[in-house]
């Protein structure tokens, strides 16, 4: 049962990068006019203190799940954009947050609990889930059940928008959506870390954000204990 659900939630939301060309580009406006601001979403700053914070979190997780000095600069050199690529999840998310709102999408703890367990079982126990959306996402344990909500808030939108993932025409109302949010939030990045847009070649389609991951991409390390 367990199994059936987690296929079906990494095939909902996955997304190619030839689906993505026909995406109008979201809200792209980096400026200086936020001193000490990473980005400013919806009024409110991600401050860079903030980043640097989500950054030494996964850093610390990562030299806590090697055992040696290689180990952990391997991990580092294989996460080498982490601070761009978790300033973009930072704003992707709480863009998806104010689309799901919107539509009025809830999240309830059970369903993360569910979808918790579910994924504990397939990987075989919470510390290989840890370990796995750590190594897949940059994830750290800390921070496993606020993605595991955002998860759960990506396809419930979806699923709100009658939105087939496995459509184009699925995938471009659900980004139109997110593009609407993203207007509605006056989304402002520093400069420093890029630019906000959604393309092909953009910054934030490589970041490792799990429910952007790309159905040709390698599955998470957790669905993988399945086979």
């Amino acid at each position: 049962m367990h199994r059936r659900t987690s296929s079906r939630r990494r095939t909902a939301l996955v997304l190619s990068a030839t689906a993505l060309v026909a995406v109008p580009a979201l809200t792209a406006c980096g400026s200086d006019a936020h001193p000490g601001a990473a980005a400013v979403v919806g009024g409110q700053r991600i401050t860079v203190s903030q980043l640097e914070t989500r950054v030494n979190e996964v850093r610390d997780a990562q030299q806590a799940a090697t055992t040696d000095r290689a180990q952990y600069e391997e991990a580092i050199a294989k996460t080498g954009g982490l601070t761009r690529n978790t300033l973009h999840t930072m704003v992707l998310d709480r863009v998806l947050h104010r689309a799901a709102t919107d539509q009025g999408v809830t999240v309830t703890r059970k369903e993360m609990q569910d979808m918790r367990a579910g994924l504990e079982q397939q990987a075989g126990g919470a510390q290989q889930l840890e370990t796995a959306w750590l190594a897949q996402y940059s994830v750290p344990p800390k921070r496993l059940t606020e993605s595991l909500r955002t998860e759960i808030e990506a396809q419930k939108l979806a699923t709100a928008l009658g939105a087939d993932m496995q459509t184009p025409e699925g995938q471009t109302a659900f980004w139109k959506t997110l593009g609407k949010a993203s207007k509605e939030l006056n989304v402002d990045l520093n400069p420093r870390y890029g630019s906000w847009e959604i393309t092909p070649r953009s910054r934030l389609v490589e970041a490792k954000t799990p429910w952007l991951k790309q159905v040709t991409q390698q599955q998470p390390a957790a669905a993988q204990q399945t086979a």
